[in-house]
Formats: C-alpha cells, sequence, structure tokens
C-alpha cells in the first residue's frame, strides 16, 4: 500500500507545472491575435487617413488649370501649379507624399507608418501605409 501512495505522489509532483505553460502559451497567443486585431484596426483607420489625404491633394492639384489654355477653351493642368497646390494640402494635414502629373491627370501617392501599440511587444514597432489616388482635371461639358 504505501508503495502505491508513493508512486501517485511522485507521478503528481511530476505533472506539476502542466497547467502554467499551458496558460502561458495560451496567454502569448491570445496577446498576439489581440495585437493583430487592435493594431491592425488602427493601420487600417490610417490607411482610410492616408487616401482620404492623396484624394483630396490630387483634387487640388487637379484644380490648378492653366489659366493662358482656360482663356482660350482647352481645359489643362499647369504641372508646376498642380504639384505646389497638391504638396501645399499634403503640408497642411501634415502627410507626407510624392506627386505626379501625367496629361490632365494628376497621382498622389501618401506614405507613412502607424505606431503599433500591443504587435511592439514581439518586434513590430509600426505597419507601412500607402495609398494613391488619381484626379482629372475636366470641365463642365464633360
Amino acid at each position: 500500500m504505501n508503495g502505491r501512495i508513493g508512486w501517485r505522489l511522485g507521478r503528481q509532483r511530476d505533472e506539476r507545472g502542466a497547467a502554467t505553460i499551458f496558460v502561458v502559451l495560451f496567454t502569448v497567443a491570445l496577446l498576439a491575435v489581440a495585437g493583430l486585431v487592435i493594431d491592425g484596426g488602427y493601420a487600417l483607420g490610417a490607411k482610410r487617413a492616408a487616401m482620404n489625404n492623396a484624394e483630396q491633394a490630387a483634387r487640388a492639384g487637379a484644380d490648378a488649370l492653366n489659366q493662358g489654355a482656360l482663356r482660350d477653351g482647352q481645359t489643362m493642368v499647369d504641372p508646376g501649379r498642380a504639384v505646389n497646390a497638391a504638396q501645399a494640402y499634403l503640408a497642411l494635414v501634415g502627410a507626407q507624399g510624392t506627386v505626379d502629373i501625367a496629361g490632365g491627370e494628376v497621382t498622389v501617392t501618401v506614405t507613412g507608418q502607424q505606431d503599433t501599440k500591443l504587435l511592439s511587444a514581439v518586434g513590430v514597432g509600426s505597419i507601412p501605409v500607402k495609398a494613391t489616388a488619381t484626379a482629372l482635371s475636366i470641365d463642365a461639358d464633360d
């Protein structure tokens, strides 16, 4: 009888801490999922803000018409004024980006970083954010 009790006690000692390992691993997995959900949500919000900024900057650039061509009845973008108008809008909202002019199209690409809250604990300090929008200069007859 004593041998049997000793065997049970020895077996119980060997299994101590097994639940602790499970709890630790489960907690780490739960934090990783929470990090993806929370920081992913912030990244999607930052992407939407970057898209809004790119769209508005492209519109501002497309509105910078060549005054000489406009007097002749043609709707043309003035490339220098378009770049300045788009960059001025980006500076106003605190965004960084590039402006490209091709014909009557103004394309603005906004880039940035969204800092992470939970994922920084596992080495992901930020998530890159990029959005591109194009606006076309048209007149009322188009």
